[in-house]
């Protein structure tokens, strides 16, 4: 049994009827999962207002509700109303009670902006478990506690399940936990009911704005700065416009890093690193830590990435050798991942699966002055046409051979995203194949690979699987390559 008082300790409320000294068995914020006894927290999602459900939730036994509305109880029933300002950050604070405040076992590291959270998330976990620290992860792709992995559903988990997974995390004897923190999750409350020990800005640039998102820029970056509101110590990128106006009302204390001679960790004398199969970055860290680093991922963009786990770290006490060695080992699922095929030409696997994504992937690449740039990509059904005519003119403009493909078609028909896409390249002058089948694309960018070529299969990036028709297939790119590669040894 859990005491109502205690686990509304640190929220103020009034209590509408009934008693706030009574006792409920268990928390939940699912109509479908209530039980009897149980309290039972009124959020108003999207599509269903847990305030519309009452009379549904009474009758299976619920004995607490805790709103934000006024609502009408049924009269043949005992129960007890507290009504807060915001169910949603109520019901933060409600599950870290819950669960016994997890977080203040542990370190908690919080990673927001545009991009380049799940990457940094990966490396500041590989430095750290270098340096002998056990380190929960929770972002885009997957939460990791221990040796479990779940698979994700949003980049930054309803607050309930954040705190069960923080506090999983403290039993698995985890002593720091680094997380992505998305623009929606902030503004949903999911991270209240816990100070994060660092806060980290990557970059902005206008994302997630629309209908069930973000109204608009001026609000997203909002959202965002709400993390430096929720930190001890933030380090932010001194090089990005938009800083200034996230950071704007931060609480905590600050530093910066990045490019400029002003930033408190700075990169600088950057090179680019082109070996057979693979791709990278050397630079030079000053400041606040003076070392030579280098990164197996290529691009400015990488630099950023590890000047960032480079800064946290620096607050753990880790040594300059540990971080070098794990910065150059780290690697991230679906993320510039490199798969070495050959020694005549480089492969990798990208999550890019928007035009802004692709234009800074491929933009990167040319960087390395490949014999040819070949991209593989195709478009999701069921979302923006838009986005298949902007990918189709980026890839048509940067690579020198696009290969247009499926990417998890739902409900429409592969061959007409693919006329979509093509609608785009047609904007240029860039030549293209087309192959539905991805597993054929891919065996094709292979096959007709050439010495000093970079090949890009863009999209599918960490997913395991094809969406058709609503059912998920399983088709995981490194498998597919393996497949291809196993059949031309067999010829």
């Amino acid at each position: 049994m859990y005491s109502v008082k205690s686990l509304l300790e640190k929220l103020e409320y009034t209590c509408v009827c009934g008693d706030a000294d009574t006792a409920v068995t268990d928390v939940v914020y699912d109509s479908r999962k209530v039980q009897e006894g149980n309290m039972f927290i009124c959020i108003a999602g999207a599509n269903v207002d847990g305030h519309d459900l009452i009379d549904e939730v009474a009758e299976k036994g619920a004995r607490v509700l805790i709103v934000e509305k006024e609502v009408q109880i049924p009269k043949d029933k005992e129960l007890t109303v507290i009504r807060v300002a915001d169910t949603r950050y109520a019901m933060a604070f409600i599950a870290a009670a819950y669960f016994g405040y997890p977080a203040e076992k542990m370190k908690v590291i919080g990673i927001t902006g545009t991009k380049g959270k799940t990457t940094t998330t990966y490396l500041i976990k590989s430095i750290l478990e270098h340096a002998g620290r056990k380190v929960g992860l929770v972002g885009t792709i997957e939460a990791i506690i221990g040796e479990k992995h779940i698979p994700a559903n949003n980049t930054t988990p309803e607050s309930f399940v954040l705190q069960d997974y923080f506090h999983q995390m403290a039993e698995a004897g985890c002593d720091t936990v680094v997380m992505e923190v998305s623009s929606q999750g902030l503004m949903m409350h999911r991270t209240q009911g816990f100070a994060f020990d660092i806060g980290i800005l990557t970059n902005v640039e206008p994302d997630h704005i629309g209908p069930n998102e973000h109204a608009s820029f001026e609000e997203y970056m909002a959202c965002k700065g709400l993390l430096f509101k929720q930190c001890r110590v933030g380090i932010v990128n001194a090089d990005d416009v938009h800083t200034k106006t996230v950071i704007e009302g931060h609480t905590c204390t600050l530093e910066t890093y990045g490019f400029s001679k002003e930033a408190d960790l700075r990169a600088e004398d950057y090179e680019l690193v082109h070996r057979p199969g693979s791709l990278g970055v050397t630079f030079d860290v000053r400041g606040l830590l003076d070392l030579k680093a280098e990164i197996a991922t290529p691009g400015k963009f990488s630099v950023y990435n590890a000047l960032t786990a480079i800064a946290v770290c620096r607050h753990f006490e880790v040594t300059i050798e540990d971080m070098k060695a794990a910065l150059l080992k780290a690697k991230v699922k679906g993320r510039i991942e490199m798969v070495k095929v050959s020694d005549d030409f480089t492969l990798m696997i990208d999550y890019a699966h928007n035009a802004m994504a692709l234009e800074s992937l491929l933009s990167t690449l040319k960087e390395y002055k490949p014999h040819r740039l070949v991209c593989l990509f195709g478009c999701g059904g069921n979302r923006s046409r838009l986005r298949r005519y902007e990918m189709g003119e980026v890839s048509g403009k940067l690579a020198d051979l696009t290969i247009i493909t499926s990417d998890n078609p739902r409900f429409e028909e592969p061959l007409a995203i693919i006329e979509d896409i093509k609608t785009g390249m047609a904007k240029t002058d860039g030549k293209y194949i087309e192959i539905c089948d991805r597993k054929e694309a891919i065996a094709y960018a292979i096959d007709h690979g050439e010495p000093g070529d970079i090949i890009v299969l863009a999209g599918k990036g960490h997913e395991d699987y094809q969406e058709i028709k609503g059912k998920k297939y399983p088709m995981d790119e490194r498998v597919l390559i393996q497949e291809i590669l196993d059949e031309r040894k067999v010829r």
